[in-house]
């Protein structure tokens, strides 16, 4: 069932995409938390796609190793410990700046302002804050590509939080104190899945955008969305 003001918190279930998730209005929200990549811009940019480019080139320069061999360490870092640069930082002694410098200078030339969310997340109630996996310049530069500068109160990036990931429960824990949010008035916005784990259990509204369209049971999700700007604009409806 879709999460809003009617229903109260803690329903077993989300609906579907499209099917009137991004209508409903979700009560008692004071605190607004979002993704970066892949939600507050369409996968379709490409964008994760060039840092993983740039990580593998990384990786074989720094370790000296095949294309083939840089990109499994780069995706085995991922898996096990949420992002790649912390299995470089403890294996190999990477030093974080440069890889995050390196590894996020990403092409923007494709991504553009998208007025419509600008507009919608200018109109949302409650305070609005960035929690992201990504560099702290990543995410600056995004948000500037998409007319978002200055739409957030605070950007979390990933040297903010010690290099801890989402979806490891210190990196929202950092994230709530440092912002003086309280989790039960506060909601997460985020297209992965498995990061809305640990925001359910301290006691927020999860807000998964899921894209694909791809369903399943995850007790801990609240509302499934396709649509992030109608979403928004639901919420400040009314």
């Amino acid at each position: 069932m879709a999460r809003d003001g009617a229903r109260g918190r803690g329903g077993a279930g989300a609906a579907p995409a499209g099917s009137g998730a991004e209508r409903c209005r979700i009560a008692g929200v004071e605190a607004w938390i979002f993704d970066l990549d892949n939600t507050l811009y369409p996968p379709e940019a490409g964008l994760l796609g060039q840092i993983d480019r740039l990580m593998t080139d990384f990786i074989m320069r720094f370790l000296k190793v095949s294309e083939a061999e840089a990109d499994r360490m780069r995706a085995h870092y991922w898996e096990r410990d949420g992002i790649t640069l912390h299995g470089l930082m403890e294996d190999h002694g990477v030093e974080a700046a440069a890889f995050l410098e390196e590894t996020h200078a990403v092409d923007l030339s494709g991504l553009g302002p998208d007025p419509a969310l600008t507009a919608a997340v200018a109109g949302l109630p409650g305070r609005k804050v960035i929690h992201t996996n990504g560099a702290r310049r990543h995410a600056e530069r995004v948000l500037a590509a998409r007319g978002l500068a200055g739409a957030f109160e605070r950007i979390f990036a990933i040297e903010d939080k010690n290099y801890v990931p989402k979806p490891e429960r210190p990196a929202y824990l950092h994230v709530i104190r440092e912002a003086g949010i309280d989790p039960a008035r506060a909601a997460m916005i985020e297209d992965t899945v498995v990061n809305l784990v640990e925001p359910k259990r301290l006691g927020m509204t999860t807000v998964w955008l899921d894209h694909r369209d791809a369903g399943g049971e995850h007790p801990h999700v609240d509302a499934r969305i396709g649509d992030l700007t109608r979403f928004l604009e639901a919420q400040a409806a009314g």
